[in-house]
């Protein structure tokens, strides 16, 4: 088939498909993604399109099927078994035909009162509701054993949307972290490699006014048309819209839709699904269904990554021991770390002749250092009485001097969050529980030395930590003696 014949081919093709498609918001994405097929070429009955990655093989195979059957209608009895692959456009060796932009008219933007459209943006804009943040990207993320497994999720989310096992992507973790951070990396990595993919970043506060809006305006399908048409979808902060019905039955059927397509669903949260309160069950059941994954606060080596990395975009240099002091004394989440940053070079600005010194440092942030130390410690009643209650034992079993190992491993369990949670010595710990110190010592020793071996006592230490209010980070991301 000689190249005319064969562009002739695929215009009556793309013709057919594009008249057998109804929704706007379909033939805006059909506008968006066509031209970035690169080549058309015909062996036999097999229209090859070529793009320009693997990235856009896998992200275009949704177009397999309604081509195949396109190009069977348009093309007879010669073409009744024909099908449709894509291959990448630099392997064509045969004469090709190189792609035009369409000939249709470009869908019109949709338009709903009170919310700005975002599905017809132009490649360089972020295809969503919300402006991303420039700076929110991988490569200004600084990694640690706290973070390391969210990363490398989203790194493999951002390279196949729609196609891991991560999905949907459920990052949670307190606040501070860079959950958001992490979130918007991956809608930078999506655009950057897949520049006509259709990329929606928003809170689920503005989703939830969104909707509201749409209602008030009897503009509802619209909206409906607007986030399930997506190609990925980033919902910031998902424990807004807890309590309220009438929303979650219509994200529920936003994330079916979105899901059953392939596409690709990113969400952050303070805790995790299984702690959401006033949710639906089929909600939490979805969310759980995919990847969730804890975003962790950094230990001290990973804290002090942060600070230089942050550092060095300061004109001031801040001396080595300033961070390392800033690193050991703010622990609680990364924006504090970056508040304590601040003050210290505001401070180097406005006083160059004066030292910058630890002492000086320590003075300046020392607000700041006591509030990370009323964060830290928790009282030793609780943490007994929260384990005590995890292991369906009583607080008078915790304190008794009984050896079986049913009260044995919430006693050590106990002691071990109290050295953790607290910066009460350990004599004071034992006097807390009416043991001695060798006692506290080796109950210390047991639960570190058990927790390198046992995957189920670890959980159970999260879900304790987690119902005091904490991070299983602060249990976890020291290493260290108890001595």
């Amino acid at each position: 088939m000689d190249i005319e014949k064969e562009k002739a081919l695929w215009e009556k093709t793309e013709a057919y498909y594009r008249s057998t498609v109804k929704d706007k918001t379909d033939l805006d994405q059909i506008d968006r993604h066509f031209p970035q097929f690169k080549t058309k070429h015909f062996v036999g009955t097999e229209l090859q399109i070529g793009v320009d990655n693997e990235l856009q093989m896998d992200f275009f195979e949704n177009y397999i099927q309604p081509l195949t059957n396109a190009l069977r209608v348009v093309g007879g009895e010669e073409f009744a078994s024909g099908t449709v692959r894509f291959t990448l456009a630099e392997r064509h060796e045969n004469p090709v035909f190189a792609a035009e932009p369409p000939k249709t008219e470009k869908a019109s933007n949709l338009e709903i009162p009170g919310i700005r459209p975002f599905m017809n943006r132009p490649r360089t804009g972020s295809g969503s509701s919300m402006k991303m943040d420039d700076n929110y990207t991988f490569e200004n993320f600084v990694k640690g054993p706290s973070n390391s497994f969210a990363y490398a999720e989203a790194v493999a989310v951002a390279k196949a949307p729609g196609r891991t096992a991560y999905n949907p992507l459920f990052l949670w973790g307190q606040t501070g972290l860079g959950k958001t951070h992490i979130m918007q990396a991956i809608g930078h990595r999506v655009l950057k490699n897949l520049p006509g993919a259709s990329v929606c970043y928003i809170t689920a506060e503005n989703f939830l006014n969104e909707y509201v809006t749409a209602l008030q305006n009897e503009k509802l399908v619209n909206f409906r048309q607007c986030y399930r048409k997506m190609d990925v979808l980033l919902i910031d902060d998902v424990q807004f819209i807890a309590g309220k019905t009438q929303m979650q039955e219509e994200f529920f059927n936003t994330f079916t839709t979105l899901m059953t397509a392939h596409k690709q669903i990113v969400m952050t949260c303070d805790v995790c699904p299984r702690d959401l309160k006033n949710f639906e069950e089929r909600l939490i059941s979805r969310f759980e269904g995919g990847m969730v994954t804890e975003i962790e606060a950094p230990s001290v080596e990973t804290r002090l990554a942060i600070l230089k990395f942050k550092a060095s975009s300061y004109q001031k240099i801040v001396p080595p021991e300033i961070l390392n002091f800033i690193a050991e004394n703010i622990r609680s989440h990364v924006r504090a770390l970056e508040g304590a940053l601040k003050r210290v070079v505001a401070f180097m600005e406005i006083n160059p002749d004066m030292p910058m010194s630890v002492e000086t440092a320590k003075k300046l942030l020392h607000d700041q250092i006591q509030n990370e130390q009323v964060i830290k410690d928790l009282s030793v009643d609780n943490i007994q009485n929260v384990t005590a209650e995890y292991y369906n034992v009583t607080l008078k079993d915790i304190l008794s001097e009984a050896r079986p190992q049913n009260i044995v491993t919430p006693r050590q369990v106990a002691m071990f969050l109290s050295r953790k949670l607290t910066t009460l010595p350990l004599q004071q710990i034992g006097n807390s529980f009416k043991k001695k110190h060798a006692t506290i010592h080796h109950a210390l020793k047991t639960i570190q030395d058990r927790l390198a071996n046992e995957p189920r006592l670890r959980s159970d230490i999260s879900e304790i930590t987690v119902k005091l209010g904490r991070s299983p980070s602060e249990i976890f991301s020291d290493v260290g003696t108890d001595e």
